[in-house]
């Protein structure tokens, strides 16, 4: 039973150690769209930019950010929650 356990929260525990899952690309094109304008700011040389300049740039990139994690709409587990989901199990079997 553990090893069943085990190997049901394995993927939970895998994706949350990864930082970088909460931008996933997306299959529409409006997803591939904002993540393409992303790479555009990343490779942009900011250096001769204003800050003002500099300031909408950010706002941009976190306004596509939230657009981004807004789609991606998974459902997430503390590890509280997983581990008292553990004990009622452990208690109700």
């Amino acid at each position: 039973m553990i090893l069943l356990l085990s190997l049901t929260f394995q993927p939970i525990v895998s994706n949350a150690a990864n930082p970088s899952s909460a931008l996933v690309i997306t299959n529409t094109t409006e997803g591939k769209d904002l993540l393409r304008r992303l790479n555009e700011i990343n490779a942009m040389d900011k250096s001769n930019l204003k800050s003002s300049d500099k300031k909408n740039l950010l706002a941009e990139v976190r306004s596509i950010r939230e657009n981004l994690k807004a789609k991606d709409g998974g459902i997430y587990l503390s590890v509280g929650a997983i581990i008292i989901i553990l004990l009622l199990i452990i208690i109700l079997l």
